[in-house]
């Protein structure tokens, strides 16, 4: 128990480092990016260092595979620097009984980093994005899901007009039971249109079966109301931006993910993105597993044998192989080409089986 208990610590050191190191580093060269980036003469020195700290989070966590293997190799290349992997093996202790600890400690930890630092980064990124929106002269997104129905705006000048309708299709462009709200510069409502559809096309909606009401030139607008099969509403909205309003699931805490999933798909959007990461963060645990085993199974030798800095090479080469797949995984995933289950868990699966049969081969004959 207490080799066990060493060899974790060992493990957590060299991971803490590792990370350490790393988010030092990414934070000189964010810095650097956001002050081309954001004109830091403009924007304040100050500000451009708060939002790197605010996009730190997410680029450690997308990292966190890559930290595992580093941490791995530095502690397995030190105990055999040591001779302690020598002492071990004189002890009766095999290559995988040794490996208990270390797989142990980074599944708790990958356990913590979804419950945890996933919502974390959740949050920094939303606010990370919507202050870099704001020094860029980015408008802020134009369509909300709620839990009763989906939400757009759109305006310029001459007034906002606010959206609302009980379910769309798939991109957005076409909504069901739909209401309008247009407001005047100066903030008072002008018109209100329900319809049962409207369609987006190029600078105008296409409602039909519409009711108006004129909100402003008369005291009783119900008495003024007029039903049109067709009517048109300029829009200086296109499909892009409603695609881009969307966000990226990775902005959404993990605890509200099924949630928003739920609501997406009952307003009629695919919901398909969403759960191929929702599964993919549950498989994370697993996935770094994966990357301490591919670590071990090259370095878990003595420093005697040479080609230390080969098989380093090997153990990355394999890492960032793992990593591609699984991430060329959730694009097939997304894009419906997969299952996914098959897109979130496959891969991690896999490259858990590669590195177990390297180390059954090499260490245990």
């Amino acid at each position: 128990m207490r080799l066990h208990l060493y060899i974790a610590r060992r493990f957590l050191r060299a991971f803490l480092s590792m990370l350490v190191v790393l988010a030092i580093i990414f934070v000189l060269l964010d810095m650097v990016e956001s002050m081309r980036r954001f004109d830091a003469a403009s924007v304040g020195i100050s500000n451009v260092l708060g939002l790197t700290l605010l996009n730190t989070p997410v680029w450690m966590y997308r990292i966190l595979p890559l930290i595992v293997i580093l941490s791995t190799v530095w502690m397995f290349l030190s105990l055999a620097r040591s001779s302690e992997m020598v002492v071990t093996r004189a002890a009766g202790r095999s290559a995988l009984m040794t490996l208990i600890s270390p797989v142990l400690t980074v599944f708790l930890f990958g356990i913590l980093a979804v419950a945890i630092g996933n919502p974390i980064t959740a949050g920094t990124t939303k606010k990370y994005e919507r202050i870099a929106a704001q020094y860029e002269g980015r408008g802020a997104s134009v369509l909300s899901i709620a839990s009763d129905g989906v939400w757009l705006r759109q305006g310029n000048e001459t007034g906002q007009t606010v959206i609302r309708a009980d379910r769309s299709n798939l991109e957005g462009t076409e909504l069901f039971d739909v209401t309008f709200f247009s407001f005047a510069p100066e903030g008072p409502p002008t018109l209100r249109i329900e319809a049962a559809s409207a369609k987006l096309e190029p600078g105008h909606w296409a409602i039909r079966g519409a009711k108006v009401w004129d909100l402003i030139s008369d005291a009783n607008p119900e008495s003024s109301a007029i039903q049109y099969p067709m009517f048109t509403l300029a829009s200086n909205l296109t499909q892009e931006q409603i695609r881009d309003s969307f966000g990226k699931p990775s902005s959404i805490s993990i605890w509200d993910l099924p949630r928003f999933i739920q609501q997406l798909e009952a307003a009629g959007f695919s919901a398909r993105a969403h759960r191929v990461w929702l599964h993919m963060e549950l498989a994370m645990p697993v996935f770094l597993v994966a990357m301490v085993l591919i670590g071990a199974g090259f370095t878990m030798r003595h420093t005697r044998f040479g080609r230390t800095g080969v098989m380093v090479l090997f153990a990355l080469m394999m890492g960032f192989g793992a990593y591609f797949i699984r991430n060329f995984a959730q694009i097939l995933g997304e894009n419906g080409q997969i299952p996914i289950l098959l897109a979130a868990w496959a891969p991690p699966v896999a490259a858990i089986l590669m590195p177990l049969g390297i180390l059954l081969h090499l260490e245990d004959g």
